[in-house]
């Protein structure tokens, strides 16, 4: 049995934690805000976020960062990507060795676009780190339903000891050591989604939401390789895995993003309908920003860019990425 701290108790914080619970471990859950805090302790589940899903009494829910942190053998970070670098640093003295702190999170951190699993690594040189991705809506996880994902770590042992962990009756963990593919797939699949969600937002129907998933793998495979990763990551779970349940799920956040673009609404006005983190909003610029540092094309994610930050309306978006220049699939 392991004591694990969640770092963030939103959804996907809350259907981990009862995962974590149900295969024997001792969690504590640190939710920043403590009037909400005190509201899960007491209601025991969260009734906008993930209604229906009942957190034990074995689960500690609190805000105070050493109540959390103290003695726990790993670090469970499952914050919204644009939130990390402010909320993790009161864990950092914490994090000494031979922890383990992995990311559940998907997205970048900063203005420079650095990995989740990076930045966690520069502040936690002392710990090992991993990143738990692939298709995992937290309505379902919470629900026990089904569910497979990648454990990916640098170090083989982190992997193992982090599938150790988390598998267990309908959540199975394979593992990987390309934690850059496995971050990169888990992060800019929310980019494609959203342009998933305009294309269905004007019917466009099954042929151009096929052609938008299968050159939106291409762009996140192109940009792999050239960031280090290996390309057959993308053939697996955090590559076309969660690519698959982003564009095509009802939970998927990025997707009914998508199409509320679709129907002229501005940026600020989706985000605020939505209601909660839409992680594709916040990864479409550090993508094209890693594009452009990387010199590899990525046309759909420039186009999304537009539709999201330039006002240019999502029709106008699918019209000029089929009038591109005629070129070989590869």
């Amino acid at each position: 049995m392991k004591k694990i701290t969640v770092i963030g108790f939103g959804s996907w914080g809350i259907a981990l934690a009862c995962l974590l619970e149900r295969n024997g471990h001792s969690v504590t859950a640190w939710e920043f805000n403590s009037e909400i805090a005190a509201q899960l302790d007491a209601e025991r589940e969260h009734k906008t976020f993930l209604p229906g899903v009942k957190i034990t009494e074995s689960i500690c829910i609190t805000s105070n960062v050493d109540r959390a942190a103290q003695d726990a053998d790993v670090f469970l970070v499952t914050l919204p990507s644009h939130a990390i670098a402010t909320a993790i640093l009161p864990f950092v003295p914490y994090f000494t060795t031979d922890k383990i702190v992995v990311s559940a999170s998907k997205g970048f951190v900063g203005e420079k676009g650095e990995r989740i699993c990076k930045y966690l690594a520069e502040l936690a040189p002392d710990c090992c780190v991993a990143s738990l991705t692939g298709p995992s809506h937290a309505e379902e996880v919470g629900r026990d339903m089904p569910t497979t994902v990648l454990a990916a770590s640098s170090c083989e042992k982190t992997a193992e000891t982090v599938q150790d962990i988390f598998n267990g009756g309908n959540f199975r963990v394979y593992t990987s050591p390309d934690i850059i593919g496995a971050e990169l797939g888990g992060a800019i699949k929310n980019v494609i989604a959203l342009a998933a969600g305009v294309v269905d937002g004007l019917n466009f129907g099954d042929n151009t939401k096929a052609a938008l998933m299968t050159r939106g793998l291409a762009e996140i495979v192109r940009l792999g390789i050239a960031m280090g990763a290996d390309e057959h990551t993308f053939a697996g779970l955090s590559g076309i895995g969660d690519l698959i349940v982003t564009c095509t799920s009802k939970h998927s956040r990025n997707w009914r993003a998508g199409n509320l673009l679709a129907t002229g609404k501005p940026t600020d006005e989706v985000l605020k309908e939505i209601g909660m983190a839409v992680e594709g909003i916040h990864t479409a610029k550090t993508a094209k920003m890693l594009a452009q540092t990387y010199g590899v094309d990525m046309p759909i994610v420039q186009e999304i860019n537009k539709v999201l930050f330039e006002g240019k309306h999502p029709k106008d978006a699918v019209v000029d990425l089929m009038l591109r220049d005629r070129k070989d699939e590869h």
